[in-house]
C-alpha cells in the first residue's frame, strides 16, 4: 500500500499561553499544501524501516511513522510486521509539518491495510500521541487549530485564486530551539476574524510569534521574506516554527527565485490543493 502525506502552513501564529502540562496553547489556520512525501508499507515477516529522498535526521526510533507502527501494535499485539519505505520530499524541521504527516497517513494506512476498525475520533486521539499536529492531517481542509493544535475547526479559506511560493534555505529549527526565542504577540482581533478580511490586510495584521526569534537568529529568513514582498507577494510569513518562507501572489505573476542551490523552492497552484482536499474527510 502507498499513500502520499501532504504538508501545509500555517496563517498566522500566536500562541495564547502556557499549560500546566508544559505545552503551549496556540491558534493558528492549517491549511493544507500539495506538496507531499511518499510513504510504502508492505506485510513482512520482520519489521524495518528504510527512508530515500531527503536525509532525515536522528534514529529510527523517533521517526513517527516507526512510532504510529509501535503505537498500534501495543493495543493491537496481532497486527503484523511491515516494511515500511518513506521517501523524503518534504523538508524536515522546516514548519512544514511532514513528520507529522507521516506519522498521521501511517496509522491510516495501518488501519485500512489490516482492517483495524479504528474510528476517526480513535485514529486522530492516537494521532495527538504522536505530534500536537498531527491530527490535522486525518483531516486535510483548512482548520482552525486551538489548544495544542488538536482542536480543530474546519474554517472556509478559499485562496484558489493565488499562486504559492515556498522557499527553505536548509536550516533546521527544532521546536524546543524555536520555544526558547519564542516573543509572543497579541492580535487585536482572533485569527478567525483575521482572515476574513481582504487578504492585502494580513501583512499588518497575521503574525507568526516565532518569526522574530527566527529572525534574529537567522536573519536569511527575514531576508527571503522582504524578497517574496519585493516579488510581489499580497502577503509573506513564516510557516509553523520554522524555517519555510511561503508567499501567496496573484497567479498570473511570474515570480523569479533565484536562491542558492541548496535552498528548496516550489511554486504551487493553490487551486489544485482546494479541489484536492477541500472537502475531504476519512
Amino acid at each position: 500500500m502507498i499513500t502520499f502525506p501532504n504538508c501545509k502552513i500555517n496563517l498566522g501564529l500566536n500562541i495564547t499561553g502556557k499549560r500546566n502540562d508544559g505545552y503551549h496553547d496556540l491558534e493558528t489556520v492549517f491549511f493544507p499544501v500539495y506538496l507531499h512525501d511518499c510513504l510504502e508499507v508492505i506485510q513482512s515477516a520482520n519489521f524495518s524501516f528504510q527512508s530515500s529522498g531527503l536525509q532525515i535526521q536522528g534514529d529510527e526510533g523517533s521517526n513517527l511513522c516507526v512510532k504510529a507502527y509501535h503505537l498500534l501494535k501495543k493495543d493491537f499485539p496481532a497486527l503484523p510486521a511491515v516494511q515500511i519505505h518513506l521517501h523524503k520530499a518534504i523538508p524536515m524541521g522546516a514548519g512544514l509539518g511532514g513528520g507529522s504527516a507521516d506519522g498521521a497517513y501511517m496509522l491510516m494506512m495501518l488501519n485500512n491495510k489490516f482492517k483495524l476498525g479504528l474510528s476517526e475520533e480513535q485514529l486522530m486521539n492516537y494521532a495527538l500521541q504522536i505530534g500536537s499536529d498531527c491530527p490535522f492531517f486525518m483531516v486535510k481542509k483548512p482548520c482552525i487549530a486551538k489548544g495544542r493544535g488538536e482542536i480543530l475547526e474546519p474554517v472556509d479559506v478559499d485562496l484558489s485564486a493565488y499562486k504559492l511560493v515556498i522557499v527553505n534555505p536548509g536550516i533546521h529549527i527544532s521546536t524546543k530551539e524555536a520555544f526558547a526565542k519564542l516573543r509572543s504577540t497579541s492580535p487585536n482581533l482572533p485569527i478567525k476574524d483575521l482572515i476574513k478580511q481582504p487578504i492585502l490586510t494580513w501583512k499588518e495584521t497575521l503574525y507568526n510569534d516565532f518569526e522574530k526569534g527566527a529572525f534574529d537568529t537567522y536573519p536569511v529568513i527575514k531576508t527571503i521574506k522582504h524578497d517574496l514582498y519585493k516579488q510581489g507577494a499580497l502577503y509573506a510569513a513564516m510557516t509553523g516554527t520554522g524555517s519555510t518562507v511561503f508567499g501567496l501572489f496573484e497567479k498570473d505573476l511570474n515570480v523569479e527565485l533565484d536562491y542558492p542551490p541548496e535552498y528548496f523552492t516550489k511554486q504551487i497552484n493553490i487551486k489544485k490543493v482546494w479541489q484536492l482536499y477541500g472537502h475531504h474527510t476519512l
